[in-house]
């Protein structure tokens, strides 16, 4: 039982739940954010080092494409080669590695509290960086929000903290990492609120603004500044621009979803086969040696196609093609459980339909590819805030919002109806994990003890005799517990069935009045201004399920709550969602009055 007389009820009701912690928290996202940023630089370096080594022949760490090199059938050896080594580290290190690093993050939230290991902060970055630099046809977004968020995680173990806190630290070192890379601190947060915090809080919210600040400031000094695809498409001049956007947005919408369940069906089909799980990338890394042989610039991250897209220097057919071998060699890599992430590929699979679908609309097909990168990201992540944003600051044009919403506003309804999960969170229930990706606030937290208590409850006098309670208890109790009060109302303690079954049993003096069997006793209260989640709370803690409401002032009942009465007001507010009707707007304003004809002023 808890502390007698012990009221559930904040010291301070307020708008938000935040304490001094939320500083502490601050202050370590600093140290979370740069190491984030570090480890974005190590990545980035990485990668450079590893195509270098399989395409070049040598050791630099040189940005270069992998479309550059001259290696004949070499192209259909290197990527296996990758993957084997993948495959090894995988099966020997950690198979945490494998896919794409987002939903690894997001279950090691919603079930690890936050914990990941060591070997996942070494391990993802180097397999990622040989997977891409080998020609895995990903980006660098998805380990780098896993090798971010096991930095923050590593550092929050190392503290007396909450899986609460561990989160937000978690999540603190995966949006630095990405603003690190892509240069999006605003993107960054917005992922990081609609896809891995699961809540909207300033406990969560502000350290992760901090890493992102920080990250964004180191970033600067490792790695540049600027967008990092900046265009100078102009904006259409149309009334039919924003239409346009919509109807690119339902197109883009339906690729997401085409590709959601491309993805998991080959990935079954990997399961059905009769090898080990450690051969699978190797087996992927084949259609990816064969679509680089086809079109060379569908090997590694593929940024250098961005730039190309947006800059409108292409052909239909040049940019049909690599919409077609990209999306292939992509799905067939990331579902043999390699390491790669689903950003980069999405934005270039987004741009290209985008930009085919800008021969017929107005303004410049690079214009379209933007927006078609915007609308894909929206959709296929399930994130439309992060998708706009994404698009606006990676490319500069921040003019360009409203069209980017249309069509991320077109994409994301398409997605949200067509498929019941993203390509991030199928993954999480095909483990047999239900995830839910929309935020609502609790119907407990909201009311308070007076609005749902059973007022005037029946009570027990406390000069009533244990015995005479024993009778009334085996007669005319209608309730589990009651409260026991005196002359004045006011609560003395709590008398309940077990109690009376004990004091038939022999315990305590028959003789004996209830204020005196109880006056050591602990027993569970509430004030009126109790929210009702700090009721149920103090319901599951005390093991009593009718809890008393008391006067602030003088301690009489006034109520007392059940958990009926929880439960009843949460199916209440949730009728609200499903319960239909109609109001008849003539009774909102009605006419004369029947009695007096006078009109109501």
């Amino acid at each position: 039982m808890l502390p007698s007389r012990s009221p559930a009820f904040p010291a301070r009701l307020g708008d938000h739940s935040a304490d001094r912690r939320m500083v502490m928290l601050s202050a370590m996202a600093l140290v979370v954010g740069s190491g984030a940023a570090l480890g974005a630089w190590v990545l980035l370096r990485l990668i450079a080092l590893c195509t270098n080594v399989f395409w070049f022949g040598r050791l630099s760490v040189a940005e270069v494409e992998i479309a550059d090199a001259s290696v004949g059938l070499l192209a259909l050896v290197l990527p296996v080669i990758g993957a084997l080594i993948i495959g090894l580290m995988a099966r020997f290190g950690s198979d945490k590695i494998r896919g794409h690093g987002i939903p690894e993050a997001m279950e090691a939230i919603l079930y690890g509290e936050s914990r990941l290991s060591p070997k996942v902060a070494v391990l993802k970055p180097l397999s990622s960086a040989i997977s891409i630099g080998s020609g895995g046809p990903f980006g660098a977004e998805g380990p780098i929000i896993m090798t971010g968020g096991a930095i923050g995680s590593l550092f929050a173990q190392c503290f007396h903290l909450s899986a609460a806190e561990r989160k937000t630290l978690l999540v603190a070192g995966a949006a630095g990492g990405m603003t690190a890379i892509f240069g999006t601190p605003l993107a960054a947060i917005l992922l990081a609120v609609e896809v891995l915090l699961f809540e909207w809080k300033p406990r969560s919210l502000l350290p992760v603004i901090v890493a992102v600040l920080v990250s964004l400031a180191w970033r600067a000094t490792w790695i540049g500044v600027g967008p990092l695809f900046p265009t100078t498409a102009s904006l259409p001049d149309s009334p039919w621009t924003l239409p346009g956007a919509a109807a690119l947005g339902l197109l883009v919408g339906l690729l997401s979803v085409v590709l959601t369940a491309a993805l998991y069906a080959i990935e079954d089909a990997f399961h059905r086969l009769p090898v080990h799980w450690m051969w699978w990338p190797a087996l992927g890394a084949v259609a990816v040696g064969l679509g680089g042989l086809i079109d060379p610039r569908v090997l590694g991250a593929g940024y250098a196609n961005i730039h190309m897209m947006l800059a409108g220097t292409s052909t239909t057919d040049a940019i049909l093609l690599l919409l077609v071998v990209k999306a292939a060699v992509w799905l067939l890599a990331l579902g043999s459980g390699t390491s790669g992430g689903v950003l980069a590929p999405l934005l270039i699979l987004g741009g290209a339909l985008g930009w085919l679908s800008g021969r017929m609309l107005p303004g410049s097909e690079g214009f379209w590819a933007m927006i078609g990168m915007a609308g894909i990201m929206s959709s296929g992540m399930r994130a439309p805030l992060t998708g706009i944003l994404f698009a606006a600051e990676a490319t500069g044009r921040f003019d360009a919002l409203a069209v980017m919403l249309a069509c991320s506003a077109a994409a994301f309804g398409v997605s949200v109806l067509l498929s019941h999960r993203s390509i991030l969170t199928e993954k999480i229930a095909r483990r047999g994990r239900h995830l839910l990706q929309e935020y609502g606030v609790d119907p407990l937290d909201l009311l308070q003890a007076q609005a749902v208590m059973t007022p005037g409850p029946e009570t027990l006098p406390g000069t009533m005799t244990t015995s005479a309670a024993v009778e009334f208890f085996a007669r005319d109790a209608r309730h589990r517990s009651y409260p026991v009060v005196d002359e004045a109302g006011r609560l003395l303690g709590l008398a309940s069935r077990t109690d009376a079954l004990g004091w038939r049993q022999g315990v305590g003096d028959p003789g004996a009045t209830l204020v005196e069997t109880l006056s050591d006793r602990a027993y569970p209260v509430v004030h009126p201004d109790a929210t009702c989640s700090a009721v149920a709370d103090l319901a599951v803690q005390s093991g009593v399920g009718r809890i008393p409401v008391v006067s602030p002032t003088d301690g009489r009942v006034l109520g007392v709550i059940t958990r009926q009465d929880l439960l009843r007001a949460r199916l209440d507010s949730r009728r609200q969602d499903s319960h239909r009707s109609r109001t008849r707007l003539l009774r909102a304003f009605p006419g004369p009055s029947s009695r007096d004809g006078a009109v109501p002023s």
